[in-house]
């Protein structure tokens, strides 16, 4: 017999925790299935996430490392933006999801560990999952969460693979010379020829060093670039002192646009399956936690009613409001940073370096709101003179 939930959601990363806890809060049946034996076995993010998004989630303090500094370097230029309070932070990413997942499992949600997907089916009642040793569910509504893989909407025809993404490969590092508060992030082709580095501290002496790189422009693989740089101990790295690698990750992220629907038949995709990520940094837990939730909302609903993509509506609706602008935004500066020479990324560190840190984090974070811009072309003359790094640039 094939067990049926109101809500089956897959995958237990932060989108798929946070949609399966709003669910069962709703009062409706959830279950969470994670193919990996444990929730976050295997780490695929450097964890960096916004101190106001820790506070908005509640995410517990033994969770992250606050960062007050904000290193920034190029071939021949470095800038330090510093701040006397923590506007970002550095997850432990292992200790995060799993304390979402035991959020979901608190409000009601059932956890399955250890079954893969491997097929999705439409039948009269919703759709049916099944997956490895004989395993079938049926859920009303089936949240895909799967993250870049986007399991379900593959597997059921709704979408195909990324042509666009980012690759990234980092070390986890015990290193006898860390400063707790500072990260730093690295560009230009010494780094990466289309992407950057990063050396981002978690806490005591352990700091995550890696580089990503932008697909299908850099076919490098960046382990490659990464095992070099550590190597030949490039900038910031070289200060780290003895180093002794901890864990190895390696992960993929969606980087082609929000082109791709997240609402079908019975179907709600979220997180790195819909695409929802900040393609500047490359980084996406908070929107997968704000969107996860709000999927599971509405999943919750109309998992009771009707569950047709017209009932779901609202959570596309709803996301993209939020961010929508921002994210084709931040595309732009995207597009201008991967086509700067290393001579022009030293002249961008100088205009960088006139910004105080709650501008220089709206513009990492790609918080491009018209009064931000405004206030920043105010401010910073030279920054309206070169048009806001193309953000108003006509195309």
């Amino acid at each position: 017999m094939v067990q049926s939930y109101d809500v089956v959601v897959v995958g237990g990363g932060p989108a798929g925790s946070s949609a399966a806890r709003r669910a069962a809060g709703a009062g409706v049946s959830v279950l969470l299935v994670e193919k990996e034996p444990q929730i976050a076995t295997t780490v695929r993010t450097s964890g960096v996430t916004w101190s106001s998004s820790i506070s908005e989630f509640g995410i517990p303090r033994r969770c992250y490392n606050p960062i007050k500094n904000y290193g920034f370097v190029s071939p021949n230029n470095k800038v330090v933006v510093r701040d006397r309070v923590s506007r970002a932070a550095v997850l432990d990413v292992r200790q995060t999801y799993r304390w979402l997942a035991s959020e979901a499992e608190g409000a009601g949600a059932s956890i399955l560990t250890g079954v893969p997907i491997r097929s999705a089916t439409r039948d009269g009642s919703g759709v049916l999952l099944e997956g490895a040793g004989g395993f079938s569910v049926r859920g009303r509504v089936v949240v895909d969460a799967s993250g870049f893989a986007g399991a379900v909407a593959q597997s059921l025809g709704l979408a195909g693979p990324w042509r666009k993404f980012g690759a990234g490969a980092e070390y986890e590092l015990h290193a006898s010379n860390v400063d707790p508060e500072t990260w730093w992030l690295m560009v230009g082709s010494m780094y990466s020829p289309a992407g950057y580095a990063w050396v981002f501290p978690v806490g005591g002496d352990l700091v995550r060093v890696g580089i990503g790189v932008a697909k299908p422009e850099c076919a490098v693989d960046p382990k490659t670039l990464l095992d070099n740089m550590m190597r030949d101990k490039t900038g910031p790295v070289g200060d780290l002192g003895e180093v002794r690698v901890a864990e190895y990750h390696y992960g993929l992220i969606p980087n082609g646009g929000i082109d791709r629907r997240s609402v079908y038949d019975n179907v709600i995709l979220v997180g790195d399956s819909a695409g929802q990520a900040n393609p500047l940094v490359l980084e996406g837990i908070r929107y997968a936690i704000r969107f996860g939730g709000l999927a599971g909302e509405t999943a919750a609903v109309a998992a009771s009613g009707d569950a047709s993509a017209a009932s779901l509506a609202s959570y596309e609706t709803g996301w993209r409001r939020a961010v929508e602008s921002r994210i084709k935004s931040a595309y732009k500066v995207q597009d201008r940073w991967l086509a700067l020479t290393d001579t022009q990324w030293d002249e961008e560190l100088d205009t960088i370096r006139e910004l105080s840190a709650d501008e220089f984090l709206d513009f990492v974070k790609a918080e491009f709101g018209m009064s931000r811009i405004l206030r920043l072309a105010v401010r910073h003359p030279r920054l309206a003179v070169r048009q806001l790094f193309g953000l108003v640039r006509p195309r």
